[in-house]
């Protein structure tokens, strides 16, 4: 037997599965909760709606009144030559002067052409944009980070599959070096099955490689600090759902879809829009009232100090007779808007119609395989047990030997192919639908 590749073998089983020992557990849900906790895109994503809620105020759309207040000072210092018509001159020097004010202002629009309530309702319908933008990002995180999960599981058990097919290789190997000692066997046979061994242990070394990779990949999307953290999974099988219905998930899509309920509400934004472009063909009517007071002082005038203070208020009355036709040409624009959003939402129905459809048929092709698929990795694997049994007894060859080995483990391969694409298919009909956060209750 060669030594060194048996070495290797059993230096990357110890060194993996002890990396996964005694660490901690995590089923999905926990992932989840840590993730939607940490992950900086969320973090982003939930700063931007917040955004869009404190742009949500009365102030913001200009039902509140202004109330501004300001002062002034100022002062001069001058040299004054006054020359005279009968040659003579008059001079001042250090002529100074001073003033100061100070005044309040508040100001109310009354009338805007209906835009301030038509302001006020479109912040309500981006706040609501903002609380979906953070939904879809939850709901995408949440379809990638399951994705990712159960990936994890396939690889673990693609790993689990490789370990047993080099578990045959070297009880194959343990049998040809038996004969070849006892003369019964040749040299050649014996090579030949170490080949086996030392590609089967390979493969298997890759693949732990390939397990911890996404090992990483889900430490990176729970955004822990450790990324090279190991961990175990408290499921170690892929279970898919297998009575999901295309009426209920079609209905569930049409109501609860994020992307849908998104284009809504770009839809009636854009007829906000209209409306506000209508406004400007109004008059516009506003209020003020306001208090001032001023004081000024002059070395040279024929008082020491004067006093100015009083209220004043007023109503400012415009209309816009003539703009170059720009208040037409925003109305049309607006206008055009409208249709452009009808339009998208319908292409966005569209889509999603035809991504559920496809989808769905996966599933339902998927669920239909992983019955053929169990039935033919029963059938490999009672195929290997006789064929081992032969080989033991020396009426099977190495090659077809190998080749019933071979077929099990790509039977293997093939089930945890469709039970992983199924799941996949799962996921993204439960995002599709609105569903996703099904995993996390």
């Amino acid at each position: 037997m060669n030594k060194k590749a048996l070495f290797s073998y059993l230096l990357f089983s110890i060194v993996f599965f002890e990396s996964l020992s005694g660490q901690a557990v995590y089923s999905l849900k926990d992932c989840i909760a840590i993730g939607l906790e940490k992950n900086f895109s969320l973090l982003v994503a939930k700063n931007n709606e917040e955004i869009s809620a404190n742009n949500f105020t009365p102030g913001n759309a200009g039902f509140l009144p202004y109330l501004n207040i300001g002062g002034r000072y100022s002062g001069t210092g001058n040299d004054i030559r006054q020359n005279m018509y009968d040659g003579t001159s008059n001079v001042t020097r250090g002529a100074t002067s001073s003033s100061a004010s100070a005044s309040a202002t508040l100001g109310m629009t009354i009338f805007r052409g209906f835009n301030v309530k038509t302001t006020y309702r479109k912040l309500g319908e981006l706040k609501d944009i903002g609380e979906l933008n953070t939904q879809a990002a939850i709901e995408s995180y949440l379809a990638t980070l399951a994705s990712t999960y159960y990936n994890y599981i396939q690889q673990i058990q693609l790993a689990e599959n490789l370990k047993y097919a080099v578990e045959l290789s070297r009880e194959r190997l343990r049998i040809d070096e038996q004969r070849y000692l006892l003369g019964s066997g040749s040299k050649l046979q014996v090579l030949q099955s170490r080949v086996y061994f030392n590609s089967d242990s390979s493969k298997l070394s890759k693949q732990y490689e390939t397990v911890r990779s996404v090992q990483v990949r889900l430490n990176e999307l729970m955004a822990v600090s450790d990324l090279g953290m190991t961990f175990t999974l408290k499921d170690t099988a892929i279970t898919v759902i297998p009575d999901l219905l295309y009426e209920k998930l079609y209905q569930e899509t049409i109501e609860s879809n994020t992307s849908l309920l998104i284009a809504r509400k770009n839809k009636i934004i854009s007829e906000y829009d209209y409306k506000i472009s209508m406004a400007r063909r109004y008059p516009y009517l506003d209020a003020t009232a306001g208090y001032s007071y001023a004081l000024s002082e002059s070395s040279q005038a024929s008082y020491k100090s004067q006093i100015t203070s009083g209220f004043n208020y007023g109503l400012t009355l415009s209309y816009n007779l003539f703009d170059g036709f720009n208040v037409n040409r925003q109305v049309k624009n607006a206008a055009l808007d409208v249709k452009n959003k009808e339009l998208k939402y319908s292409e966005i129905e569209q889509g999603i119609k035809a991504d559920l459809i496809r989808i769905y048929f996966g599933y339902v092709n998927n669920l239909r395989l992983i019955k053929l698929e169990e039935q033919n990795l029963e059938t490999a694997t009672e195929n290997l047990a006789i064929a081992m049994e032969r080989y033991r007894l020396g009426n099977l060859s190495g090659l077809d030997l190998r080749e019933v080995q071979k077929s099990l483990l790509d039977a293997n391969e093939r089930l945890l192919s469709v039970e992983y694409q199924a799941k996949i298919a799962e996921i993204s009909l439960l995002q599709i639908s609105g569903n996703i956060m099904n995993y996390y209750k």
